[in-house]
């Protein structure tokens, strides 16, 4: 469905990453874990994952778009909304897509897993099962590459204080002097934590040799489901 936008605000996350606020014209139904593409012109849509949960969101759609000098895709994106919002002028988008979103059905423990950006995707999950008392067992992991990347860290930190079921794990490929927590790949700090994930439900997003990778060591070394793991990634890899 091809939706107008407004574009409410911008604002910064961590070193050139970026919060953007669309008020679409329309409401627009989406599940936990899909994403919407921006339209840059005809032929050239660019997808990102939705950070707003569905039963939360108030009508706006919230996107996390890191866009470092070296990264034109989603430079060219974040200009664009910039020159929109103040212009005052409407953004396209299509949304929703995406087939790696939410499966309310399931009763399984969830792993949560998350590179960078990839935070959005995992962020409307979360937020999703909280909003619905989902008691199971959920396992925010989230790798960066140095602790100003984790931008969401005291929010998920104060999440894990206030309820018994949720665990989050930051994982660091640069760690500071002061910092506590993991060092090292994300995948690695899981394989360190779980001798199984044969219960879980898996969600991924990060690159997509992350997720290729994730599914590669999972199923052959954890005893991971394939059918039970999901990403957007797997549709393309």
């Amino acid at each position: 469905m091809i939706i107008e936008c407004k574009v409410k605000s911008i604002q910064p996350l961590a070193s050139h990453t970026y919060q953007i606020l669309l008020q679409p014209d329309r409401p627009i139904s989406f599940n936990a874990g899909q994403y919407l593409m921006v339209m840059m012109g005809e032929n050239d849509k660019r997808p990102f994952s939705i950070a707003s949960s569905p039963c939360r969101h108030e009508g706006e759609l919230e996107l996390h778009i890191g866009a470092a000098e070296h990264n034109a895709y989603a430079q060219e994106v974040v200009h664009s909304m910039q020159q929109a919002l103040e212009d005052g002028r409407q953004i396209l988008i299509d949304a929703p897509h995406g087939n790696a979103d939410y499966k309310e059905n399931s009763l399984n423990p969830l792993l949560l897993i998350a590179g960078g950006t990839g935070f959005s995707y995992v962020r409307s999950i979360l937020d999703h099962c909280i909003a619905k008392n989902k008691m199971i067992p959920i396992y925010v992991y989230w790798g960066a590459r140095d602790e100003s990347q984790l931008y969401a860290r005291i929010e998920l930190e104060a999440l894990a204080d206030k309820y018994k079921n949720i665990h989050f794990i930051p994982v660091v490929e640069q760690a500071s002097s002061g910092w506590q927590g993991k060092v090292g790949n994300v995948l690695q700090a899981i394989d360190q934590d779980f001798k199984s994930l044969a219960d879980f439900d898996i969600y991924i997003a990060g690159r997509f040799d992350m997720a290729g990778a994730a599914r590669e060591q999972f199923t052959q070394y954890k005893e991971a489901s394939r059918e039970r793991m999901f990403s957007d990634a797997y549709a393309f890899i």
